[in-house]
């Protein structure tokens, strides 16, 4: 059987810049991260992670394509993980982010599950919409509590670094 996904980069109010990609639902994780970085133009080079996602793209357990733990924690890999050990019928939707430094974003949707067609070279770019920008979409990022702020201080100066009680020769 085929997967075919639909990957939408995260770019807030810009064009819409998608590929349409078929893999098989045995492929890896892997796999599908060197499909995605081929379609968009990466080298393939950066780190990359898929997040599993529920119905409203909420990020949940991480699948990295590299174990950068320290411990015995261990986390799931892309090249031990096949597609369809993550994505079925009923759970559709993984969020994709290459090159930590940048945080290219991307949402990854199964659209259709198909028959393999003979003589077809798998994964397949079907279909290609807009230009990846040069730089990553900025992310930004809000706290919960906007005046958090402005209840550290309780009115001091955070500048007025001259009565901080604090030792400069403490090395």
């Amino acid at each position: 059987m085929i997967y075919r996904f639909r990957i939408i980069l995260d770019n807030d109010n810009e064009e819409d810049i998608f590929r349409d990609i078929e893999i098989r639902k045995t492929d890896t994780l892997e796999d599908l991260h060197n499909t995605i970085t081929q379609s968009f133009g990466f080298d393939g080079s950066e780190m990359a992670s898929f997040y599993l996602s529920d119905d409203e793209w909420n990020q949940g357990e991480e699948i990295s394509l590299f174990d950068m733990s320290e411990g015995p924690a261990s986390v799931r890999l892309m090249n031990e993980t096949k597609i369809d050990d993550v994505v079925h019928a009923d759970k559709t939707k993984l969020i994709y982010v290459y090159d930590f430094l940048n945080l290219w974003t991307f949402f990854v949707e199964l659209g259709e599950i198909a028959v393999e067609a003979e003589g077809t070279d798998y994964p397949n770019l079907m279909f290609v919409h807009g230009q990846i920008p040069s730089e990553a979409p900025e992310k930004l990022f809000e706290s919960e509590n906007l005046d958090m702020m402005d209840d550290l201080g309780d009115g001091d100066d955070s500048n007025d670094f001259e009565n901080l009680d604090f030792d400069e020769s403490w090395n």
